[in-house]
């Protein structure tokens, strides 16, 4: 581990790069603690300490709502950028079009995505903004009714969205690994001490309360391991490309198809779009129609997080994103097509057509299957809830929720991948 450490250190551009990326992340976790001019900040952390889902939602768009920062929103606009834009590039045939043209039409679609998120996070901000102060018991904003006062915290929270968006696009081009994947993994990482503070201080107070406490710590790293062996698992596909010598049989080699494609981008959509029902719920609640109210009781009943439909809809939005991002990240026809340029074919399937459809069939079984293993680590913390209360063991609270496991376990496993790149790189250039 040291000698790795000292390989990592002695390479002047990757140490570049690590140093750059933490100076970012500094800088942000530093912006978090910004709160807006005015703000009761007791009531917002007394507010997110009585309900969950705000604090899930807050954990996972890498944002500071706990503190009514300036970057409020975090990358929540952004991730919803992202899903509309992939959903239009799905119905646009000129978007379509734009996603074929390689790296330049990502970044084509990358600006389109950023440009998009600045009205997104102008409105989501008032939402938000009424939302925290609605649901709070004392007001953390006086007199937020007024334009002279709402207008300029959505301005400044709007700014701060767009500040955080560029500070992970510095990390992605000018450190190391994807900026906005970092940022959402250090606001993950930077809960976990907390946590453990929270458990063990529950633990020294009663006794009957360290069962809980190692039961979680087990299944936490359980969780964590299974994820690791799901997310590295791959289907190798045997190819071979034909040889211009006669008595060759041709090179042998293979095409890797991993279990889990989509990494951790569906839980990010899915805990975007399962937190609608909630804070719709929590506006309506405030509405003086006895059927919105009405209406409102029945979301928050059966969508609330420890409801069963509440999991019910996170795994099945789980799955959906599982298939439609893969959907446009891997197209069968394109890699039939290159495999065959190349003078490639699979054994026993001719090139072309079948040989599409058979890449398609094999990514689909994949994708049910790491769908469904996604979907069930999301849901984990709510089914090790019942199972517990069933056999009378108290509140067991697992270190890292199931989203956030995956969203590290693919960010650390990506870094990993990129820093040995690198350091494949600097070998190379010492030796010529």
């Amino acid at each position: 581990m040291l000698k790795y450490l000292q390989q990592i250190w002695n390479s002047k551009d990757l140490r570049s790069k690590i140093i750059f990326t933490f100076g970012i992340i500094i800088i942000v976790r530093l912006l978090g603690q910004v709160s807006l001019p005015g703000a009761n900040i007791e009531a917002i952390k007394t507010l997110f300490a009585q309900n969950q889902l705000l604090g899930m939602f807050s954990l996972l768009s890498g944002g500071g709502a706990e503190n009514f920062s300036i970057i409020l929103l975090g990358l929540s606009p952004y991730i919803n950028a992202s899903i509309i834009i992939q959903l239009l590039t799905v119905i646009i045939p000129s978007l379509e079009n734009i996603s074929k043209e390689g790296d330049q039409g990502r970044k084509k679609l990358n600006q389109y995505t950023r440009i998009l998120s600045i009205p997104l996070a102008f409105i989501q901000s008032y939402g938000m903004i009424l939302l925290l102060n609605s649901q709070s018991p004392v007001p953390i904003i006086e007199n937020i009714g007024q334009a002279n006062v709402i207008l300029p915290i959505m301005v400044t929270v709007t700014a701060g969205c767009a500040l955080i968006m560029w500070l992970g696009e510095l990390i992605t081009e000018r450190g190391i690994g994807n900026g906005i994947s970092i940022l959402i993994f250090t606001g993950i990482i930077a809960e976990i001490p907390q946590t453990i503070a929270q458990n063990l201080a529950l633990a020294q107070g009663s006794s009957d309360r360290m069962i809980p406490f190692v039961i979680m710590v087990l299944i936490t790293l359980i969780l964590t391991v299974l994820v690791i062996l799901v997310t590295e698992a791959e289907r190798r596909i045997p190819i071979i490309y034909a040889s211009r010598g006669l008595k060759s049989k041709g090179e042998k080699s293979n095409l890797p198809i991993r279990i889990n494609q989509a990494g951790m981008v569906p839980i990010i959509f899915a805990v975007s779009v399962v937190s609608f029902p909630g804070i719709i719920a929590q506006f309506l609640a405030r509405s003086t129609s006895p059927q919105l109210i009405t209406a409102a009781d029945f979301i928050n009943s059966n969508f609330n997080q420890n409801s069963i439909g509440y999991s019910i809809f996170y795994f099945l939005l789980v799955i959906a994103f599982t298939f439609f991002y893969v959907s446009i990240t891997f197209n069968p026809e394109q890699v039939a097509e290159n495999i065959q340029k190349r003078g490639g074919y699979i054994p026993g399937i001719r090139p072309g057509k079948q040989t599409a459809e058979h890449l398609a069939k094999i990514s689909n079984r994949l994708n049910l299957f790491g769908g469904l293993f996604i979907g069930i680590i999301a849901i984990s913390p709510n089914l090790i809830q019942t199972l517990a209360a069933s056999l009378n063991l108290g509140g067991i609270s697992i270190i890292i929720s199931g989203a956030g496991m995956i969203i590290v376990v693919g960010v650390v496993l990506e870094l990993i991948r990129q820093i040995n790149a690198q350091l494949v790189m600097h070998d190379y250039n010492k030796l010529y």
